[in-house]
């Protein structure tokens, strides 16, 4: 079984926690839009979904789903995205598709967060990925030395613009050992607008595929 299969069973389970009713959130990257496809065969269960990219809400409009803005949605009932790597805790780094802001917003808006990945990502401590901060242009090279002071080498993500307008650093040499205190140090940076570690919002259900089927970890 290759990584997209992987990625295709655990997106298909993530079907079992949708609500009966009610707005829900969906992400953005590969292991979503096979998680796209599938809702297609559903979309009379709710009432409609807010999308954290241009991307899947282009996807999704394929489909025939009702795409919402999160200002007239209210809260969300469940949210459901990928990740670039999960600890235990269901602490994750995410950002390598470049909608970590638009995520994170989504993130906090709902009750709950279900993350779906293929069993590579799940790992014991967070930073061999990539870490993606979004910044303001003006403040690229600043935030830049300033990541060079925390221990890891930003390099700037060339010829890529968020969907904010934003460009994107990705920091490599990182071992995060405390997720939420690098989370609001990388935050509190002056022109930082989000940084991809999702550990004050962690997951609520993070769903593995793997050879043998799904796997559920919960914290």
């Amino acid at each position: 079984m290759n990584a997209d299969d992987m990625k295709r069973q655990a997106a298909e389970a993530a079907i079992d926690y949708l609500p009966r009713g009610g707005i829900i959130g969906v992400g953005t990257g590969s292991t979503v839009n096979h998680f796209i496809d599938a809702l297609a065969a559903v979309k009379g269960r709710f009432d409609g979904a807010v999308s954290s990219s241009e991307a899947s809400t282009e996807r999704m409009k394929r489909h025939g789903i009702d795409v919402l803005d999160l200002n007239t949605a209210g809260g969300l009932e469940v949210y459901v995205d990928g990740a670039d790597e999960s600890n235990r805790q269901l602490q994750l780094i995410k950002g390598g598709g470049g909608a970590l802001t638009r995520e994170k917003i989504v993130a906090a808006a709902s009750k709950r967060f279900v993350c779906i990945a293929d069993e590579s990502k799940l790992v014991d401590v967070l930073g061999s990925f990539p870490l993606p901060v979004e910044v303001i242009p003006m403040a690229r090279s600043y935030v830049a030395r300033e990541l060079t002071r925390l221990g890891g080498n930003p390099v700037w993500r060339e010829n890529v613009v968020t969907d904010n307008g934003n460009l994107i650093l990705d920091v490599h040499g990182l071992e995060i050992m405390q997720p939420m205190k690098l989370e609001t140090e990388i935050n509190q940076l002056a022109g930082v607008v989000t940084v991809g570690i999702f550990a004050h919002r962690p997951a609520d259900v993070l769903i593995l595929g793997t050879p043998q089927g799904p796997r559920v970890v919960e914290p």
